[in-house]
């Protein structure tokens, strides 16, 4: 495959993108507290997460062994790897599902989102990188690093807060409180993004950014849903929170 052509397919896979943010504004994802019937058979929801966020891990773990890195593609694999470490092996038992489930239809469609993305990204860090060590001290990168730090904090503490509201073996929702959740229906949502952000201006490529396209495409229409649904199920719910973006959004 020639750069062209990878190009070409991040731009198709941006449109599609794009078509997948609108047609989520008309459905709702089937998993956690949007679960509903009648998307056929389920399996465990922890189970599910581990399935869905695998070929993220496994596949840039292989480009990374299979392929001579510089040291600045390199850095990028780790970060990649780092984050789906935690989504991967690490947030599916810290979660409290027992008892959920999660339809195979999100899963299989979550796994080919994963393979697609994990893959057009590894196989740019693999064959078409040219990165150098100079490129540590260029303003994207530093930029870059901090908004990854400072999102995937966000995103962790958020977490931490979301996984905690329950004592073991309660199953009802409860309003968070705290942090940015003050200001925000989804903060560990809006964390996820700014670390993307970061990573796709430290990447300065067309598969990174077509990654950050997707992961709004994914994360706003979620967090929308999300706040729509506390201020439907909470008459006490803050009313002065917005969903993703504080102040804003």
């Amino acid at each position: 495959m020639t750069l062209e052509t990878l190009n070409l397919i991040c731009i198709i896979w941006s449109v599609i993108a794009v078509a997948t943010y609108v047609l989520l504004q008309f459905v709702t994802a089937p998993y956690g507290r949007h679960t509903a019937k009648g998307w056929g058979l389920e399996i465990s929801n922890r189970v599910g997460w581990i399935l869905m966020e695998l070929p993220s891990f496994l596949i840039i773990l292989y480009f990374y062994i299979s392929s001579n890195q510089s040291n600045y593609a390199a850095f990028l694999s780790m970060l990649w790897l780092f984050h789906y470490l935690n989504r991967t092996f690490i947030f599916p038992f810290r979660i409290r599902t027992k008892g959920k489930k999660m339809p195979l239809a999100i899963v299989f469609s979550a796994i080919f989102f994963n393979f697609f993305n994990a893959g057009l990204n590894g196989y740019y860090l693999a064959n078409f990188e040219t990165y150098t060590k100079t490129n540590f001290s260029d303003w994207n990168f530093i930029l870059g690093i901090t908004l990854f730090v400072i999102g995937f904090t966000i995103n962790q503490i958020s977490d931490n807060i979301l996984i905690h509201l329950r004592k073991p073996g309660e199953i009802d929702y409860k309003i968070p409180k705290g942090f940015l959740f003050n200001y925000i229906s989804c903060p560990n949502l809006f964390g996820e993004f700014i670390q993307w952000f970061g990573f796709a201006l430290i990447a300065w490529n067309f598969p990174a950014t077509t990654f950050l396209i997707w992961t709004a495409a994914n994360l706003f229409p979620r967090a929308i849903k999300h706040h729509k649904w506390y201020l439907a199920n909470f008459k006490d719910y803050p009313k002065n929170r917005k969903a993703i973006f504080p102040k804003i959004w």
